[in-house]
């Protein structure tokens, strides 16, 4: 297995990973997703710095491809100058020199071949490397993507268990409220309030007996001595009074 079909399978392996699962089996789940995001993140940095180096590759391939090609054509040049300097030659009566020109024109011509060759032979590997690296950015979008979605899955889960908590705690105050109910210290109270005011109203109703009692006596007394007075009035001869109407 090469390098490059390395990365593509760990790349393809993490984008398989079903978050959910792991947290499902997850005790504490904050804590799975930090490690899962720290986890996460390094396994990206390393397929980056792979995926960096594979393509760092790619680019030195197709410079020296593109140098293959220039290479080739310059020898073309080469090799069509020194054919016509050679025809110049040979029109000129020149043989020697003309047959020295073709020679220079084969070898330019042997050296455009070579260059040629070798850039097609580079093509189909450019090619292949080319597509890998189309593969490799798609994984490393397709990882941060689920980067992100580790995240907010992280920042959900958190917000739900504070959430939680917060109801839990809330709940136990509302238990310990209905165990201990304050309002029965209020009706306590409230009755202790209304024996007092009881007792307060017992007093004034004995108070106000006590001094019709009083008033009574003097009403008692009063007759008693109307009685006396007509009484002497009836010993001395004196007329009885009589009570003006």
């Amino acid at each position: 297995m090469t390098e490059k079909q390395s990365i593509l399978g760990r790349i393809s392996q993490l984008t398989r990973a079903n978050i959910n699962a792991l947290l499902d089996r997850a005790e504490d789940p904050e804590k799975m997703l930090d490690q899962l995001v720290r986890d996460y993140s390094s396994s990206i940095s390393e397929a980056e710095e792979a995926v960096a180096v594979t393509i760092g590759n790619l680019r030195l391939a197709e410079r020296d491809h593109a140098e293959d090609v220039a290479e080739a054509t310059d020898w073309g040049y080469k090799a069509r100058a020194a054919s016509a300097k050679a025809d110049e030659l040979r029109g000129a009566g020149s043989t020697v020199d003309a047959d020295r020109f073709d020679s220079l024109a084969r070898i330019a011509l042997t050296k455009q071949l070579s260059a040629e060759n070798e850039a097609r032979a580079s093509e189909p590997m450019i090619a292949a490397q080319n597509e890998v690296v189309a593969k490799l950015k798609d994984g490393l979008v397709q990882m941060r993507a689920k980067l992100d979605e580790l995240r907010n899955k992280r920042d959900e889960l958190v917000a739900r268990a504070k959430t939680a908590e917060a109801q839990g705690m809330v709940q136990e105050a509302i238990s310990s409220i209905n165990v201990l109910d304050p309002t029965t210290e209020v009706s306590r109270y409230e009755d202790q309030v209304r024996r007092e005011e009881a007792r307060v109203a017992g007093q004034a109703e004995i108070a106000a007996t006590s001094l019709e009692s009083q008033f009574a006596e003097l009403t008692d007394y009063g007759m008693d001595s109307e009685v006396e007075a007509r009484l002497a009035a009836l010993k001395g001869g004196e007329p009885t009074p009589q009570i003006e109407e």
